[in-house]
C-alpha cells in the first residue's frame, strides 16, 4: 500500500499521552494513529451499510398478512 506523509497538529498534551499509548504497544505513533483511522472507518462504513440496508427494508414495507388492504376504518379504531 503506497502511503503518503500528512501533517498533523495536536495539543501537546494530547500527543504526549498518545506516545504514551503507542509506546506500551510497541508501535510508532504512525501506526498506531493507522490503526485508530482503520478501525473508525470500519465503524463509519459498517454503519453505513446497515443504514442502508434498514432504509430498504423501510422502503419496501413488511407484509403484515392483511394483502394491501384494511379491514377497519380509523373512526372504528377510535371509538368511544
Amino acid at each position: 500500500m503506497e502511503k503518503q506523509n500528512i501533517t498533523l497538529t495536536l495539543p501537546k498534551d494530547v500527543l504526549k499521552r498518545v506516545k504514551v499509548m503507542a509506546a506500551e504497544r510497541g508501535i510508532s505513533v504512525s501506526a498506531l494513529m493507522e490503526r485508530l483511522l482503520q478501525d473508525h472507518l470500519a465503524r463509519h462504513e459498517g454503519y453505513e451499510q446497515a443504514h442502508q440496508r434498514q432504509s430498504a427494508l423501510l422502503t419496501k414495507g413488511f407484509d403484515l398478512g392483511m394483502k394491501g388492504t384494511r379491514t377497519w376504518r380509523r373512526e372504528e379504531l377510535h371509538e368511544r
